[in-house]
């Protein structure tokens, strides 16, 4: 990805941004379900239920980890990953707000 010249785009934008980057591997939408489905920490077989390598599923939590859209934490040789509904929620919200700002005309 090419680099992002500083000051032409939001904060808001760039988060946005960082957050769609994301969820654009099936492997970490996957993770989302997983994690959603539990509606609890995950601990553990993670990698199994996704069917991922450790080290593969390690770099999509970091992933996930680094823009906000889990929660995690490194206990002794365990770790429990779950979703943060706050970043979920700004990203639903700038979605919305794009669906309802865009006039709605047929033109493609």
């Amino acid at each position: 990805m090419g680099a992002i010249k500083s000051g032409i785009y939001t904060e808001q934008q760039e988060i946005m941004a960082e957050i769609a980057r994301a969820l654009g591997h099936p492997a970490r939408i996957r993770i989302l379900e997983e994690l959603a489905e539990q509606k609890s920490c995950r601990c553990g077989q993670l990698a199994e239920i996704v069917g991922l390598s450790q080290p593969t599923m390690s770099q999509h939590l970091k992933e996930l980890k680094q823009v906000g859209l889990i929660k995690g934490s490194i206990d002794s040789n365990r770790s429990c990953y779950c979703l943060s509904n706050d970043k979920l929620k700004d990203f639903i919200n700038f979605l919305e707000q794009l669906k309802n700002t865009g006039r709605q005309m047929e033109c493609c």
